[in-house]
């Protein structure tokens, strides 16, 4: 079977024996980590059946954030609680795209200038939108980092969801245009003065070049005409998941990766074939720093603001929506379907742990 942790068994020893000493600790640990997930290396338990005696052995996953076999149940778990703070009202997808120049400098360094990119995102998005003639209030917005295009090439953008009006400084509610939010070019304007300042501070050392300045940077701003939920589900799926699933890859060889992706200009499914080494080098520059938050939550959104998120809930009469949202959650969640823990040799009985399996001995990443 091909998935991802054969292809780091089959090419990782040769990639880190040549660009180990390289490699940040992040790349080393994700790679140690997906290449022994659900092995004997990170343990498992014996679990019985308390109807029939049946017996399984199960291995632990790894849970590194870069793995395709983790996170199943973590995307539904943070859509539920999003959802239960979503307003009533129509919502806008906004994209802020870096221009292609400053992506060498981005991958060297991420933990900076990706912080960067949601810190100049969400000023200029914030103080356009408190301007009266446009919003003139105090908006809501979420910020998801995506940094690969569908062949695995590196392309750092952030998706944000934003709420389509604000609260004033009176407190009231004030709605945006149905369908315009703010003017992309100057929102494209002040996106990339803030950038480049904050970057320059952050990275002093950096050569920046000159030739962004001469260019537009791609922003994109458009009302949320699939609805707030399915968007907020779009964007569910760059939260817990990695640059490319195991269900894309079509095979593994001792030379070569083959996988599947979607060319967005023509909408048809098309096949790539890459070398091992190369493979695992696009793959591992989606790996973001140790303990880089991917999402970020702004105005209304963030979280010392909850409290006046609630308020204009209510004001906005939301609370029959909340809970019938909750409801359906979990109704969701507990109905239909056989128990997680159901056994699945008689149907009847549960799975229950009765013994451990011992992590085995490893040595350090890389």
């Amino acid at each position: 079977m091909a998935d991802l942790a054969k292809i780091v068994r089959t090419f990782g020893p040769d990639y880190c024996a040549q660009y180990g000493k390289r490699m940040p600790p992040s790349h080393l640990r994700a790679l140690s980590d997906i290449g022994a997930c659900r092995t004997e290396v990170f343990g498992g338990h014996l679990a019985q059946c308390d109807h029939c005696g049946h017996q399984r052995y199960t291995y632990h996953s790894c849970h590194n954030r870069s793995c395709p076999q983790c996170h199943t149940g973590d995307r539904r778990r943070w859509l539920d609680k999003r959802q239960m703070e979503l307003l009533p009202i129509p919502y806008f997808h906004v994209v802020f795209t870096l221009p292609e120049e400053l992506q060498p400098i981005v991958r060297r360094q991420q933990k900076a200038l990706y912080a960067v990119l949601f810190k100049a995102a969400a000023e200029a998005l914030h103080t356009l939108c408190s301007d009266p003639r446009y919003v003139g209030g105090e908006i809501g917005s979420l910020a998801v980092l995506h940094t690969w295009t569908r062949q695995l090439h590196y392309h750092p953008h952030v998706h944000c969801l934003v709420t389509g009006g604000g609260l004033t400084n009176n407190g009231d509610w004030c709605s945006a245009r149905k369908k315009y939010l703010i003017p992309v070019a100057a929102l494209s304007q002040l996106f990339r003065a803030r950038f480049m300042a904050l970057a320059r501070t952050a990275c002093p050392d950096e050569p920046f070049p000159e030739s962004v300045w001469k260019k537009s940077w791609v922003v994109y701003c458009k009302p949320a005409v699939q609805g707030s939920k399915n968007l907020l589900d779009y964007l569910g799926r760059y939260v817990h998941r990695i640059a490319i699933g195991n269900s894309h890859i079509l095979g593994v060889n001792k030379e070569q990766v083959s996988f599947t992706y979607k060319d967005s200009r023509d909408n048809h499914w098309k096949r790539i074939s890459l070398p091992g080494e190369e493979f695992l080098r696009r793959f591992l520059q989606h790996v973001l720093p140790r303990g880089f938050h991917k999402v970020r939550y702004y105005g209304l959104f963030s979280p010392r603001n909850k409290t006046r998120l609630r308020h204009v809930q209510w004001g906005l009469s939301l609370q029959e929506e909340s809970r019938q949202i909750e409801t359906e959650t979990k109704t969701a969640e507990t109905g239909g379907g056989p128990h997680p823990s159901a056994c699945p040799k008689c149907a009847e009985g549960l799975m229950l742990i009765i013994s451990w399996i011992p992590r085995a001995n490893r040595g350090p990443p890389g």
